[in-house]
């Protein structure tokens, strides 16, 4: 869980410590813990704080808070009750009454754990969510052994963007017949330049003539408008096959990943090393948008931001785009507090934004984005902040004390309004 490890890193403690680098599985294991109790004592002000100790009271019902003085005695209690059967990995997702859960899925994924679960549980809905990120970075290391993998995986010989689309259109109705709703797509730089397809065919073949320079390190020989363009162009096309199917789409917009180069070496990418880029984006998305709309295929579409500055730019965006025949409340959505924002102060301003420049009753609520399994509190945790800014709303004589309605709100943006749009 990187909000754990960049905090551990902050208080000075070793990556042995942190992230378990060199380490059997188990050795080490209740140095860590101790590491990350004595973290969570000085982490006052952050949300690490509150996650913590809801996750050990709703899965554990320890009241006592972490700190070094604890951290034995609430060792030994969670791992006493990790052993019985009600602890198990499914129990504890229906502990938190989880009924769907979505995991993040490359194209060229098999779905094998997907079969499996649906055969052997059927109170909770695990279904993958497609993200085709491989696709969309053409100007990668990674791109040309990607397209090749894809094309292995999909059948289809990956010539231009027509059998690229092909290949994964293919992907996409496979992943849907596993369940597959939504789509997700992290933009973290120039994401669109209008180009139509035989300039799309023009960088695609461009990019795959490339090779490697003398040291057998791959090159890439695109300006960056030509990769903006690509990206542009594929997320276009898309997104309309997206409508199409029925399909939820998904813009994760502005992190700025693996900055330090020395760590990334030693542990790879999603390790702790990301941060808040601050690039000018809204002609672009403007453009990709209106160039799905313009053929009425745009899909349902999110739109998260990473830096908090975007918001107001981002439910604006979005309220150009909510005429539909079908009826669908808040079709364009200003996604959930993401990332460095899914913290008190970001949920309020996210919760602000919409509120002032949109319909707070439309929204589809929090998400969990975290690699921590026990992380579902955290739709607690928003829960609460929701609430406490409904019912001071209420208090101060900003709207009547409907409980009736109030209450149903509350209950559509946490729950009902998530499963219409979604459509589990």
């Amino acid at each position: 869980d990187h909000y754990k490890w960049r905090a551990m890193r902050a208080m000075g403690y070793p990556e042995e410590l942190v992230t378990g680098r060199n380490n059997s599985e188990s050795e080490l294991d209740y140095e860590r813990f101790a590491a990350y109790a004595d973290t969570v004592q000085n982490s006052f002000g952050n949300p690490l704080y509150h996650w913590t100790h809801l996750e050990l009271k709703r899965y554990f019902d320890i009241d006592d808070a972490l700190s070094p003085d604890s951290c034995e005695d609430i060792w030994n209690r969670c791992n006493a009750l990790l052993q019985k059967k009600e602890y198990s990995t499914r129990n504890l997702l229906r502990m938190q009454k989880v009924k769907v859960l979505c995991t993040t899925d490359d194209p060229v994924d098999d779905l094998k754990w997907h079969k499996l679960i649906k055969e052997e549980v059927e109170d909770i809905s695990v279904r993958p969510s497609f993200r085709p990120g491989g696709v969309l970075d053409i100007e990668k290391d990674t791109f040309n052994s990607y397209i090749n993998k894809l094309s292995e995986v999909s059948g289809v010989d990956i010539t231009d963007v027509d059998s690229l689309l092909e290949a994964l259109e293919k992907r996409l109705k496979y992943f849907i017949e596993n369940g597959c709703r939504v789509t997700d797509h992290s933009l973290e730089s120039d994401f669109y330049r209008a180009i139509d397809r035989d300039e799309a065919n023009r960088i695609f073949r461009k990019r795959r003539d490339d090779s490697s320079d003398l040291d057998g390190c791959p090159v890439c020989s695109l300006s960056s408008d030509e990769a903006a363009g690509f990206k542009g162009y594929i997320l276009g096309e898309l997104g309309k096959l997206y409508a199409k199917e029925g399909m939820a789409m998904q813009l994760h917009i502005g992190a700025i990943r693996n900055n330090s180069d020395r760590m990334f070496k030693i542990l790879g990418a999603d390790t702790g090393y990301d941060s808040i880029n601050d690039f000018n984006y809204a002609p672009q998305l403007s453009g990709l948008l209106n160039s799905m709309d313009r053929e009425d295929l745009l899909p349902r579409t999110i739109l998260y931001y990473l830096n908090p500055k975007d918001a107001a730019m981002l439910m604006t965006m979005a309220g150009n785009y909510q005429g539909n025949r079908e009826g669908i409340k808040g079709k364009v959505q200003l996604g959930s507090a993401w990332w460095f924002n899914d913290h008190k102060t970001g949920m309020e301003q996210q919760l602000q934004a919409l509120s002032d420049m949109g319909l707070i009753s439309t929204f589809v609520g929090m998400l969990t984005d975290s690699r921590s399994f026990l992380s579902f509190p955290r739709h607690e945790y928003f829960r609460r902040i929701l609430c406490n800014m409904v019912g001071s709303a209420v208090e101060r004589g900003e709207y009547p004390c409907d409980m009736e309605f109030l209450g149903k709100m509350i209950e559509d943006i946490c729950y009902n309004n998530a499963v219409n749009y979604f459509r589990f």
